[in-house]
């Protein structure tokens, strides 16, 4: 069994990038990050990846709109975005309060400054294999995973669990693309699938990402499977201080033995999000001045 290490995988993309950042003449790139309110989590990313992007040489401007924000506001903020030139990229911070439609906002966002990858124009630049859209940056992070691990998904069964857009839809996409790497056979597993079990036993490549703590058990692995755990769960634990463990959507003590390749949580695919973000900035600045 190996152990996908996405830490030392994403500390290697951020200094390719920062290699990159630092031959280019002139401004450096720009990422907005619009946080609304102070949701502690959401507090937590942003840091990070402003940490990271200060690492690269990228530069980040933080908007703090208060938690009262109406859409229309939020709407107007984003127009103005859009149309600064001094910016390449911008992130709205999900989620955003309840008040606020989320998905609205994602589509308000000038499609080649998307640097997450949610608008429609960018899924559907996905699914037509269209290089020029963003990928967003979960799904993106996966396929470096498990190219950088040395995974060809080439005529393997990939069975993906969950459906969302931010993962599901978009990697299952990623893994049918017919390119180096790709040209998987995908299988999609959600609420509405009869006997998960039957079918993540017949993948070669099982990733998932259905929002359930330690929903995959040694049951559903076939031997000498990859694992790729997308999962970020709180489990209460009175043994930490934070009186929470985090765990992912795959029992780890009993399906990593069986496993030829596993990612862990934390330390897998989570360090990868925000390294892929800062990937993609740097191919806005270059596209938005080519």
């Amino acid at each position: 069994m190996e152990l996908i290490d996405g830490n030392q995988i994403a500390a290697d993309i951020v200094a390719e990038l920062k290699a990159q950042v630092s031959g280019l003449p002139g401004r450096k790139p720009c990422i907005a990050l619009v946080r609304v309110g102070e949701d502690p989590a959401s507090v937590s990313y942003v840091k990070k990846k402003e940490k990271t992007a200060a690492e690269i040489g990228i530069e980040s401007r933080i908007i703090l709109p208060p938690a009262t924000i109406t859409q229309a506001e939020l709407e107007k903020l984003i127009d103005d975005l859009n149309a600064d030139p001094a910016v390449d990229g911008i992130l709205v911070q999900s989620p955003l309060p309840k008040h606020l439609d989320e998905a609205a906002a994602f589509r308000r966002l000038a499609a080649h400054k998307d640097v997450d990858g949610f608008h429609t124009l960018n899924i559907g630049k996905v699914a037509q294999e269209d290089d020029t859209g963003f990928v967003a940056c979960t799904p993106a992070g996966i396929m470096e995973l498990l190219a950088r691990s040395g995974t060809d998904l080439k005529g393997k069964h990939v069975v993906v669990l969950g459906r969302s857009l931010i993962v599901g839809k978009p990697v299952a996409l990623l893994a049918l693309q017919k390119k180096a790497g790709a040209n998987g056979t995908v299988t999609i597993c959600h609420s509405g699938t009869k006997d998960v079990a039957s079918l993540t036993r017949q993948a070669d490549v099982l990733i998932a990402a259905i929002g359930r703590a330690e929903f995959v058990t040694a049951d559903m692995v076939k031997p000498g499977a990859v694992v790729i755990d997308v999962g970020i769960n709180r489990v209460p634990d009175p043994s930490k201080k934070t009186g929470y463990r985090l765990t992912g959507d795959v029992h780890f003590p009993t399906v990593a033995p069986l496993t030829s390749k596993v990612t862990p949580v934390p330390g897998g695919v989570g360090p990868m999000t925000v390294a892929m973000l800062m990937k993609n900035t740097l191919k806005a600045f270059r596209q938005n001045h080519a």
